[in-house]
């Protein structure tokens, strides 16, 4: 009989082998997050209390959290208890002085602060729904917004009370604006809280609207998407079950509270485990990581470019002691979406962030997915499936082939139906949706049928089902990694070859010299398909030969030479095509095409003998003849 030391290191390495074989620890997590989740609402429910303002007041009265900051912003902490009595002031302001009742929808045009938080809970706990607002937008796309929202009342933070334009509120004669000034505040601070009763926030059902929440416009106006209790629930399970928090943690985001990540993936989750969240007003490179010190986060979240943006900026020091700064905090796990393979590395290495926890989900989205990863193995990747999860995740989504030409998932000519791809392969990530009930599955964009309709696809692998289209295209690989490919739209054909134009960014992102490549696809005269353009950031202002010659050698070394970008656009510093979420545009990159005369402020060169070369009017003269054939 083998020794009790022998035989308990043989079945360490055996679990090991099984859980490295198998991903038996994201199994784990994923029937923690599903199974936490649907117990939650369950239990809410049953005693009609899913509206998370419950929540709220649960930890407020409760001994242990009650006294514990919930809120930091801005060197001010509030807690559990102070956010609740706060809550029930602004809640009953909004009921006695303005009228707000349940069901009614209010705007909320607020930059991030503590006050954004007060009223968004307010609202629930008088049984309304918040329209978070882009507090960026101005005219008509603000306009749009707000008439959208069916919103009659509309809340506005006194930053950003001048977008509210006498145009504006002339076309929205029925919308009546209140400007959260100090004065107003002060009565509002002056109402006695009032508690309502229950029955003002009685919901019918886990997917019944917690809040409205806009689709980034992108292409087209801002959609008000509707996020259900049930969504909220999830991302507050997933988010704090990832990134194993629990009460002493301090979450910490500057992303924007209108968008969903902010709200429900960083405020709720530290809400439903009585952690504290740190919210900065906006990011910024030169106050991010102070603001992370200043509050002892130790998880941070980010978006988009975040990640790259921080890599890039230059390290702080002591100003006293002249020591580097970067690694002088207590972060432990970075959670968010869109950190680029290329990218992945040099943050955690810089940084020394021994966790990436990378989420991938939208605010309209019918699932999402997620990848803990602390090693190389899961670096890049969206989402990480065990053997039992992965089996169980088959059945609800699916990764379809695309038809390249109407950049819609294929269908087999003689049965009408969809095909999934092979292992390895890339194609369009779908979900199912109940057939009978879609608003069980996909609650869609508020009073708007068509583009809710537009999202769904029927008779996909047999008669009468349906799917929700993501519009993403995903590779599933062996091991049970998911990685995102590009979004449909972005990839464009040149040559008769498909470019993504993800893969390439994450190639010249990989360039010593470049800090931000957006890559995307332009038409040129008497040329058929999309050719390669880049809007680039160098770390330097100026290109010099040598630089554009170390990049045109870098690209033809790395990619297809299809997919080498026959264009390059020179941005002056990084962000400046980005949304308020730090997601690149490329929409008015690809209407402006490389036509000087559309790209005043930026140089543009073109590949030619090897290199990139200046590219003027001229050049664009001679396309135009059909002078030139690339």
């Amino acid at each position: 009989m083998a020794p009790v030391p022998l035989a308990a290191a043989g079945a360490l390495a055996g679990a090991a082998y099984l859980n490295a074989r198998f991903s038996l620890a994201h199994d784990l997590l994923f029937f923690r997050i599903l199974g936490s989740s649907l117990f939650s609402l369950f239990r809410a429910q049953r005693a009609d209390k899913i509206n998370a303002f419950y929540v709220l007041e649960q930890q407020a009265l409760d001994k242990t959290t009650g006294g514990k900051p919930f809120i930091l912003f801005e060197g001010r902490s509030f807690t559990y208890a102070e956010t609740y009595e706060t809550v029930l002031r602004y809640g009953a302001w909004l009921r006695e002085r303005h009228g707000v009742r349940e069901r009614d929808v209010v705007a909320l045009d607020y930059q991030n602060s503590e006050t954004f938080v007060f009223f968004w809970f307010a609202l629930w706990a008088v049984g309304a729904k918040p329209a978070f607002i882009n507090h960026h937008l101005q005219g008509a796309a603000l306009t749009h917004c707000l008439r959208e929202s069916t919103a009659k009342l509309a809340v506005v933070d006194p930053r950003v009370a001048e977008s509210v334009t006498e145009e504006v509120r002339r076309e929205l004669s029925g919308m009546r604006f209140v400007v959260f000034t100090p004065e107003v505040e002060a009565e509002a601070r002056e109402q006695e809280p009032v508690r309502y009763p229950d029955a003002v926030r009685s919901e019918g059902e886990p997917t019944d609207m917690a809040i409205l929440i806009y689709t980034s416009g992108t292409t087209g106006m801002p959609k008000p998407a509707v996020v259900s209790w049930a969504k909220g629930y999830m991302a507050a399970n997933i988010s704090a079950k990832g990134t194993d928090a629990g009460q002493t943690d301090v979450i910490y985001t500057c992303m924007p509270l209108y968008h969903s990540a902010a709200s429900c993936l960083a405020v709720c989750s530290a809400l439903f485990i009585g952690a504290t969240a740190a919210v900065g007003r906006r990011f910024s490179t030169k106050t991010f990581w102070k603001e992370v010190r200043d509050t002892n986060a130790t998880v941070i979240q980010y978006v988009g470019e975040t990640c790259r943006y921080l890599t890039v900026a230059p390290p702080e020091t002591d100003p006293v002691t002249g020591e580097n700064l970067d690694k002088k905090h207590c972060v432990r796990a970075a959670m968010g979406n869109g950190l680029r393979p290329d990218v992945w590395d040099r943050f955690k290495e810089r940084f020394g962030i021994d966790t990436i926890y990378e989420i991938y989900a939208a605010t309209e989205g019918a699932a999402g997915l997620w990848n803990v990863s602390r090693n190389s193995f899961g670096k890049g990747a969206i989402g990480r499936f065990g053997l039992l999860s992965g089996a169980l995740s088959s059945l609800r989504s699916a990764i379809v082939r695309v038809d390249n030409e109407t950049e819609l998932p294929w269908r087999d000519p003689k049965s009408g139906l969809c095909q999934r791809v092979i292992t390895g392969e890339a194609g369009e990530f779908i979900v199912r949706l109940p057939a009978d009930d879609i608003k069980k599955g996909f609650q869609g964009y508020y009073g708007n049928a068509s583009a809710t309709n537009s999202k769904i696809m029927r008779d996909v692998f047999r008669k009468g089902d349906a799917w929700f289209r993501s519009g993403d295209v995903l590779q599933w690989d062996g091991d049970g990694r998911v990685y995102f490919n590009d979004r449909i739209g972005d990839t464009f054909r040149w040559k008769s070859e498909n470019v993504s134009t993800a893969e390439v960014a994450q190639v010249l992102g990989l360039h010593p010299a470049v800090q931000e490549a957006n890559v995307y696809g332009v038409q040129l005269p008497n040329h058929d398909g999309r050719a390669g353009c880049v809007a680039i950031v160098l770390d330097t202002p100026h290109a010099n030969a040598q630089v554009l010659a170390s990049l045109a050698a870098h690209a033809r070394e790395k990619l297809p030479r299809y997919a080498v970008p026959l264009f390059l656009r020179l941005l002056r510093e990084v962000g400046m095509q980005n949304t308020g979420t730090n997601k690149q545009q490329k929409q008015a990159l690809r209407q402006q095409s490389v036509d000087p005369s559309n790209v005043r402020d930026d140089a543009l060169f073109w590949l030619k003998e090897g290199t990139y070369v200046p590219f003027g009017q001229t050049d664009w003269n001679a396309l135009e003849e059909g002078a030139v054939k690339l």
